[in-house]
C-alpha cells in the first residue's frame, strides 16, 4: 500500500507540472494569436492532458489528474486576485520538496475508518483501512489530501461545523505588528518565544552541517546514511517550528475574536519590507501574512468587523495626543532619530511634549480608526 501511495504522489506531481507546462504554452499561443487559439482555463488544459494520455497512465487514479488541474486553475485564480496580493506565482514541483501528496474524493469512512480508493490490480490483502489518533467528526468526506512527510503519511480531512454564536462584547482593539512580538491596547504578545529560537537554533545548526556534506563529497552527499539522518532532524524541527507558531496565531486570533468586535491591523506590504535578508528571516518568522489570514477567516465567520488601516497611514509617525505627524528629520526610523537623540523603541512629540513606547503610540493611533 506504501508503495503505491508513493507512485500517486509522483503521479500528483507529474500532472501539476504537465498541466503547468500545457498552460503555459496555450497562454503563449493565446498571446500571439487570439483569434485561432483560445486562452487557457481548467477544461481545456484537462481535456488536452486526458487527449495524451500515455498507456502507464490508466493503472493510476483519473480523479488525482482531474482534481490537480483543479487545483492549478485555483492558483492562477488567486494569483491573478487583487485582494491576495502576497499569493505567489504557481511553479513547478520538484521531487525533491521534502513534502508531497495527491488528493482524492472517492475515499470513505468505514466502521470509524478512512478507507481510500483501491486501485485496479491490488490485492485486498495489501489494501487496508487506516485508523486515526482520535474519532472522526463526519460520517462522509468530499475531497481529503494525502501528505507525505519525513518518511511518514498524513491525511487532512475536511468537514463542515456551524460556527459557535459570539456574543457582541462591544469593546475595540488594535494590533500593530513587529518582527517577534504584536503589540495590542491588552499588552504584547511575542512570537517568537524562547522554545522556538532554539529550534531555529538548532536548525541552522543543521543547515550547515548538510551544506558541508554536500560541498565536501557533491552529490554523492545524498546518498550518505548520515546525511539522510541529519536532514530527518532538520525536517522534524522545521514541522516542530511551524506547529509552535500555528498554535501561538490559533490562539491569540481566538482571543480577539472572543473578547472583540472590532479589530484594527495594518495593510502592510510584506514583501516590499524585506529589504535585507536579515529583515526578511525576521519578517518571515513573524508570520506577518499568516496572522492575517486567519484573523480574516475568523471574522468573517463570527461577524466580527476587521479594519484595515491603509499602507500610508503614519501609524508610528503620529501623536496619538494632539495628532501631529513627524516628517523628514524628525521620522522616527530602525535607528531611533539621529536629530533629537531619541532611540528606536520611544515616541517623543516634538509639539506637546507627549512620551510612550513606539508601539504603544502606533496602538492607539490605529485604534483611532474604529471610531
Amino acid at each position: 500500500m506504501q508503495k503505491h501511495l508513493e507512485l500517486l504522489c509522483d503521479y500528483r506531481r507529474y500532472c501539476w507540472n504537465k498541466g503547468l507546462e500545457t498552460w503555459q504554452t496555450m497562454y503563449e499561443a493565446h498571446t500571439l494569436n487570439p483569434e485561432d487559439n483560445p486562452s487557457p482555463n481548467e477544461r481545456r488544459v484537462r481535456n488536452e492532458l486526458v487527449a495524451n494520455k500515455e498507456d502507464w497512465q490508466y493503472k493510476l487514479s483519473a480523479r488525482c489528474l482531474q482534481l490537480a488541474i483543479t487545483d492549478l486553475a485555483n492558483a492562477w485564480k488567486n494569483f491573478f486576485d487583487k485582494a491576495q496580493k502576497d499569493w505567489g506565482k504557481p511553479g513547478f514541483k520538484s521531487k525533491k520538496s521534502p513534502k508531497q501528496g495527491f488528493k482524492t474524493d472517492r475515499a470513505k469512512i468505514v466502521n470509524g475508518k478512512l478507507r481510500l480508493d483501491k486501485p485496479r490490480g491490488i490485492s485486498q490483502n495489501t489494501w487496508y483501512d487506516l485508523s486515526t489518533f482520535e474519532s472522526l467528526k463526519m460520517t462522509e468526506v468530499k475531497v481529503i489530501s494525502i501528505f507525505k512527510e519525513n518518511n511518514s503519511y498524513y491525511a487532512a480531512l475536511p468537514y463542515e461545523q456551524k460556527p459557535i454564536v459570539r456574543y457582541k462584547t462591544h469593546q475595540k482593539t488594535a494590533v500593530d505588528v513587529n518582527v517577534g512580538h504584536f503589540n495590542y491596547t491588552e499588552g504584547k504578545l511575542n512570537v517568537l518565544p524562547t522554545k522556538l529560537q532554539k529550534l531555529y537554533k538548532r536548525i541552522k545548526h543543521y543547515q550547515r552541517m548538510l551544506a558541508r556534506k554536500r560541498e565536501d563529497n557533491g552529490k554523492l552527499a545524498v546518498k550518505s546514511n548520515k546525511y539522510l539522518e541529519v536532514r530527518t532532524k532538520l525536517q522534524r524541527d522545521y514541522r516542530k517550528a511551524a506547529a509552535i507558531q500555528n498554535d501561538i496565531l490559533q490562539k491569540f486570533t481566538t482571543k480577539l475574536i472572543n473578547n472583540y468586535d472590532e479589530i484594527v491591523i495594518e495593510d502592510l506590504a510584506v514583501k516590499e519590507m524585506m529589504m535585507t535578508h536579515i529583515a526578511s528571516k525576521g519578517m518571515q518568522r513573524s508570520l506577518f501574512s499568516k496572522f492575517r489570514q486567519i484573523l480574516t477567516y475568523k471574522c468573517n465567520w463570527y461577524g466580527k468587523k476587521l479594519i484595515l488601516a491603509d499602507k500610508a497611514y503614519p501609524s508610528t509617525q503620529r501623536c496619538a495626543r494632539c495628532g501631529y505627524i513627524k516628517k523628514g528629520a524628525e521620522k522616527i526610523t530602525l535607528q531611533g532619530n539621529k536629530k533629537y537623540a531619541t532611540k528606536h523603541s520611544e515616541y517623543i512629540c516634538y509639539k506637546c511634549g507627549y512620551s510612550n513606547d513606539r508601539d504603544d503610540n502606533a496602538v492607539l493611533n490605529l485604534l483611532e480608526l474604529a471610531k
